[in-house]
Formats: structure tokens, C-alpha cells, sequence
């Protein structure tokens, strides 16, 4: 049943976090160990973490909005979008968050804000000519949930963290070329065979843990979609909605404009999934899927389906 998969998904969303931050602290050891700092490589590397974290965490939503070219919506121009954002603000018992328009054919919307007292949703003029009100009512349900469950701060948390892994791989890199291993050697045969070993087993951290974050990243996105789309469903209780909505986003051949990998995964679909109308038309592998932000539209609308056909539990 879906609402146990949507269970499922918060508890596995929590352990990709916490094996986020394993990541990170392994990291820091390596660079400890290969520098010659030993734990305080450790303590460097959360510290590094929080405060990337802590500057993400306040500035998030005006680089996403700066970004994608938002601009405030026009309460003439778009009494539709306002209005339905607020009804289901108040249906979701959130407060009304912050309204803009991007300037953009291609049908998508986003959501951003580190809480849902400082939230903002973006829709691109697309969306709003392309959808019906009961598809964009869908769309919007959508990025509140994301709102309401402060999937924004969780992603933030996330992205921030792939930065960590990046720039402690970095400073690994160049202890290693710059000879960081040198006061390591010495001490007898059998302390550097253990010193070599240790040595490989961080180069291959090396090279792996950025890999590793960004599918840990992507994850994380993918799981959070699925949740998003079941909450939208219980917000509106009207499944025809989202369901058309995504519907239509699979089929439209158009693409993002001012799309970014850095906010790719706070669209509904991924603005920048490279040649979209052709991966759109064949089943992708899964490691294609694997790199993805968002599960593929199809499975989405099936995981719709199924939730549908079962009686609607009351809120």
C-alpha cells in the first residue's frame, strides 16, 4: 500500500541523511590521517559541514529565486495562482507563502524557503497556461507539501552536504600530491604496511565519496517526491488533479530556461534532465534513474493510480 511506502520513504530519507554525515566524518578522518592531524580531521570536517549548512539554511531560498528569475506574482495577472495558494495554504494549515512567476514555456513550479514561515512557490507562466485549474491546484498542492514537511530544509541539508564531501575530497587530493603521506612512513616494516594500506583505503575514499554523495542526494530527492505527490493527493482529495498535471508534464517537449543543477531537485520535474523529450519517449536504465533527481513521471503516476483506487483516510 502506498501509505506505507510513504512511511517507509521518511525513515529511509533519515538513515540516507545519517549515512550523509558517516560520509562526511570518514572523510575527515582520512584527511586527519593523511595530513597528520589524526581526529581533529574530524571535528574540521563537521565543523566545515555546519557552518555550510547554517549559511545555506538562511540564504537558500533567494539564490533559488535569484536563480530561476523569479519575480513576485501580479495579484491582477495571476488572481488564479494567489488564490489557489492561498486556499490550500489554509487547507494544509500552513502559512500563505510567498507568491512568484518565472517568465518561462515550459510547465514546472518549485518551492523553496527554510521553513514554512519563510516559504516561497514559483510557477512558470507555462504551467499556468497549460493547466487546468484542477491540474494547477495539483501542482501547487504539491509544493506545499514540500513546504509543510520541510522537505526544502532537508534537501538544503543535503546539497550543503555534497559541498562538504567535494571540498574535503579536494583538500585530500592535493595532501596527496603535495606528499601529505611522508610523515606517515617509518616506524618499523609492520607500521608501514598498515600506513600503506590506510593510505589506499583513503585514496579509494577519495575517489568514490563524491560519487557516493551525489547518489545519496539523489535518493534523498527521489523519496521526498513520492511523499510530496501522496500529500498533495490527500490535500486536494481530488487524485484527477496531480495526476493530469504530471500527465501533461510528460508529455510536453519544452525545457526550463534559466534551469540550474544547483535547484534542479526543488522542481516538480527536473528542468535540466538532459534531452528530456527523448528520455521521456524510452524506459531509462536504472542507473540512468540512479543519478536522477526525480523518479521517473511514470512511476509517479502509478504510485497515484494505486493511492487512488483505495478510500482516502480523513485528515
Amino acid at each position: 500500500m502506498l501509505y506505507d511506502r510513504v512511511a517507509a520513504n521518511v525513515r529511509r530519507t533519515y538513515f540516507l541523511i545519517a549515512a550523509f554525515v558517516l560520509l562526511v566524518s570518514a572523510l575527515g578522518l582520512a584527511v586527519g590521517y593523511v595530513i597528520g592531524i589524526e581526529y581533529w580531521g574530524l571535528v574540521i570536517a563537521l565543523l566545515i559541514a555546519l557552518t555550510m549548512s547554517w549559511g545555506a539554511y538562511y540564504n537558500s531560498d533567494r539564490v533559488a529565486l535569484s536563480v530561476s528569475r523569479a519575480r513576485p506574482a501580479d495579484p491582477a495577472r495571476d488572481a488564479r495562482l494567489i488564490n489557489l495558494v492561498e486556499g490550500l495554504s489554509l487547507a494544509a494549515g500552513i502559512p500563505v507563502p510567498r507568491v512568484y512567476r518565472v517568465e518561462d514555456d515550459a510547465p514546472n513550479a518549485f518551492a523553496t524557503g527554510r521553513d514554512p514561515e519563510h516559504a516561497a512557490v514559483a510557477v512558470t507562466s507555462g504551467l499556468m497556461k497549460k493547466m487546468s485549474r484542477d491540474e494547477l491546484e495539483g501542482v501547487i498542492a504539491h509544493e506545499l507539501a514540500h513546504v509543510k514537511n520541510r522537505d526544502i530544509l532537508v534537501m538544503t541539508i543535503s546539497v550543503t552536504l555534497i559541498g562538504t564531501v567535494l571540498l574535503i575530497s579536494d583538500v585530500m587530493f592535493r595532501a596527496f600530491l603535495w606528499g601529505g603521506l611522508g610523515r606517515r612512513r617509518g616506524g618499523g616494516s609492520g607500521a608501514g604496511a598498515v600506513g600503506a594500506v590506510l593510505a589506499l583505503l583513503a585514496l579509494v575514499l577519495l575517489i568514490v565519496s563524491p560519487i557516493i554523495a551525489r547518489v545519496l542526494h539523489f535518493a534523498i530527492s527521489r523519496r521526498r517526491e513520492y511523499l510530496a505527490d501522496a500529500d498533495a493527493l490527500l490535500l486536494t482529495r481530488n487524485p484527477d488533479g496531480l495526476i493530469g498535471a504530471l500527465e501533461k508534464l510528460r508529455s510536453d517537449r519544452t525545457v526550463v530556461r534559466s534551469a540550474s543543477r544547483a535547484t534542479a531537485h526543488l522542481w516538480i520535474e527536473s528542468p535540466i534532465d538532459g534531452q528530456a523529450a527523448k528520455r521521456r519517449q524510452k524506459p531509462r536504465s536504472w542507473l540512468n534513474n540512479l543519478f536522477n533527481t526525480h523518479p521517473p513521471l511514470d512511476d509517479r503516476i502509478a504510485a497515484l493510480r494505486e493511492l487512488a483506487a483505495r478510500p482516502l483516510p480523513t485528515t
